[in-house]
């Protein structure tokens, strides 16, 4: 067993004994980054590199050109940054050959800035650059009040509204080479961890990256190496520690396919060819590349649902395909819905987060609600009655429109219980939108 195969991503694999001096020189200048008191994610690691001459960088796209002395380099890692996985900022210290700072540089937003105060000074206390970071995305400016007199507004929106909507972070260095890279279903998972973390920036810079042991400061060269692994590690335990749906189940008629514009062979029930519903075939193409496990679960023959799939491109997207013609029963028959679940290696307990999209009560909803499933009535189709006859033909949620599906799945997924949460927490599924 090789040293790699016993190194999972932990923040301990980087501590090391022992410093050279460029290991001090670094230290010794180690940025004091300011950070709000409502930041999520605090820094863990810096990667350091000295450069006495012109060269590229060897942990960014931008070239070296120290104005003294050396620069020193500090690739500094975040696990998350509130829009996504993965976040490496810089900060750029020129020193002299007495040793003072005389120029100081530092990321935001993929550019490099100059760090000056507003009354022209540097930012630099003891020796060491002082750096206020954005509020969930840790740009850095030189001073706090500056950065939310300028950016605040735009800050608040990334933390807020706009929270979680890159997912797993996949251009950069590590992703370019293949070193790290992520499914449909983790980058819907980070989203989803991101978006119920967002939250409001106080701009009250009172915490420091000193606090709870400091980064761990090490070459750039350890901290290269260790970022895949890390990421790794954060992407594998993301099905355990965020809350998802296991599938969705969808019927076809009227629910996909328009019924109205189907053709039959004549003297049979297979459909040759239909229209679909508005909205369908870019809902279920949209599903799928958000990584939802699809099963169709229709009534008929298989060839009609091969026909009419398979000529809009559909067919491929679902994982399973659960036929009345093939299982010898209809919904609401629950061996239906087993065989969904079957296929899709679902266990009971996946039944309360897995839902049901149809357009008929008597079949779709009625047969959900008896196997546990979250039931979604989709009303855009007058063809069959809309009034339940029965308590268990009330579908617990409804939609009028198949296009407004993915923002109601993300609304379900985002009304799960956490993992270990509180009784109460999971009373309140019941209440989910």
């Amino acid at each position: 067993m090789t040293m790699a195969d016993n190194c999972t991503g932990a923040l301990a694999e980087l501590r090391v004994e022992g410093q050279e001096d460029d290991a001090r020189l670094a230290e010794r200048h180690r940025p004091l980054l300011m950070l709000d008191a409502a930041e999520p994610f605090r820094p863990l690691a810096a990667g350091f590199a000295i450069y006495r001459q012109e060269a590229p960088s060897l942990s960014s796209k931008f070239r070296i050109r120290p104005v003294a002395g050396c620069v020193i380099e500090y690739a500094i890692w975040y696990d998350w940054d509130i829009q996504h996985l993965y976040d490496l900022e810089h900060v750029w210290v020129h020193v002299d050959a007495a040793g003072d700072v005389v120029k100081v540089e530092a990321s935001r937003h993929g550019s490099r800035r100059a760090m000056i105060r507003p009354d022209g000074t540097l930012p630099v206390r003891s020796g060491r650059p002082v750096l206020y970071l954005e509020p969930g995305k840790h740009a850095h400016w030189a001073d706090g009040g500056e950065m939310q007199a300028k950016a605040g507004t735009l800050i608040a929106a990334m933390c807020g509204a706009f929270a979680g909507d890159q997912g797993i972070h996949l251009s950069n260095r590590f992703s370019d080479a293949g070193r790290i890279g992520a499914t449909l279903l983790d980058q819907r998972l980070a989203r989803l961890k991101l978006k119920r973390m967002a939250f409001a920036p106080r701009f009250d810079f009172t915490r420091t990256s000193d606090e709870e042991g400091g980064m761990v400061l090490v070459p750039w060269s350890r901290l290269d190496s260790w970022i895949p692994r890390r990421v790794a590690s954060l992407v594998r335990d993301l099905p355990r520690e965020v809350p998802h749906l296991a599938a969705v189940f969808l019927d076809c008629g009227d629910t996909l396919a328009n019924e109205a514009t189907e053709e039959k062979i004549p003297g049979t029930e297979i459909v040759t060819r239909a229209e679909m519903i508005p909205g369908a075939t870019e809902t279920v193409h949209r599903l799928a590349a958000s990584g939802y496990r699809l099963a169709l679960v229709a009534d008929g023959p298989r060839q009609t649902f091969e026909n009419i799939l398979g000529a809009h491109g559909l067919w491929e997207c679902f994982e399973a395909h659960v036929i009345s013609g093939d299982v010898g029963e209809l919904k609401p028959s629950a061996k239906m819905f087993a065989a969904a679940a079957e296929a899709l290696s679902l266990s009971e307990e996946d039944r309360a987060r897995t839902v049901m999209v149809g357009n008929n009560l008597e079949r779709d909803i009625l047969g959900a609600n008896r196997f546990g499933l979250i039931s979604i009535f989709l009303s855009w189709s007058k063809r069959r009655s809309h009034k339940p006859r029965l308590r268990r033909e009330r579908p617990r949620l409804s939609i009028a429109h198949i296009w407004q599906l993915p923002e109601l799945l993300e609304r379900i997924e985002l009304s799960l219980p956490l993992p270990n949460a509180p009784a109460t927490e999971v009373g309140r599924r019941k209440d989910m939108p």
